[in-house]
């Protein structure tokens, strides 16, 4: 199994995108191999009107990440995974030993040079991108640090933000994406169901489109 540049840990579907769709295309367009491990599927998402039913939404939310996922190159480099696990939305602190586990599991198989998750607070204080940060942290954390992959996580530019939280990480990279602007878009509209979240993203940060920031984390000082 080939070793993967980068992986990206997030909990829903469309979590892989917004932020980092673009990095991904970079990287996927010079051959490397890069992973996206979901941890459930967003089935506690809004419908739009698109669906009736959690179990509705579950379904729909799958396919349209294999649609982004097949927009990004994932689903057709041939060393590049995606791996769908099936946590309840909303609860992924509620099962911290298994996601524990799953994410051990996943960094022993595919040997990531690069992780990518959300920060402390999450990003926007969502539970569940806090608790998929806190296990993959903690993980990390574990690593001989001699072994240990190199730790991103999502970021925002403070003067983005009406009220920062205590925890936030301004970002210390960016990388230029905007040669991939039309497929970053391809692919962030493959989540129709998250269109109110498309629509924030693009009202509230419209750099982050061409210009994806991160945080990467520097070993005993973070």
């Amino acid at each position: 199994m080939a070793r993967l540049t980068l992986l990206v840990i997030v909990p829903h579907p469309d979590d892989e995108t917004f932020g980092s769709g673009g990095t991904l295309l970079s990287l996927l367009a010079r051959g490397d191999a890069c992973g996206v491990l979901t941890l459930t599927q967003g089935e506690a998402g809004k419908t739009l009107g698109l669906c009736d039913t959690k179990a509705d939404l579950s379904v729909l939310r799958q396919e349209e990440l294999r649609a982004c996922l097949d927009v990004l190159g994932v689903l057709t480099h041939p060393d590049s995974v995606h791996e769908q696990h099936h946590y309840p939305d909303g609860a992924v602190a509620a099962h911290r030993a298994e996601v524990t586990q799953v994410i051990q599991d996943a960094l022993n198989r595919h040997r990531p040079e690069i992780i990518l998750t959300f920060p402390p607070d999450g990003l926007n204080g969502h539970p569940d991108h806090v608790a998929t940060h806190q296990v993959v942290k903690s993980v990390w954390d574990e690593l001989p640090v001699e072994s240990r992959p190199t730790l991103w996580y999502y970021a925002l530019n403070r003067e983005w933000l009406d009220d920062p939280s205590p925890l936030h990480l301004q970002p210390n990279r960016v990388h230029d994406v905007s040669a991939f602007i039309t497929q970053k878009l391809r692919a962030m509209g493959c989540h129709r169901s998250q269109g109110l979240t498309l629509a924030n993203t693009l009202r509230r940060f419209p750099e982050r489109v061409t210009h994806e920031p991160f945080y990467e984390v520097v070993a005993g000082r973070d």
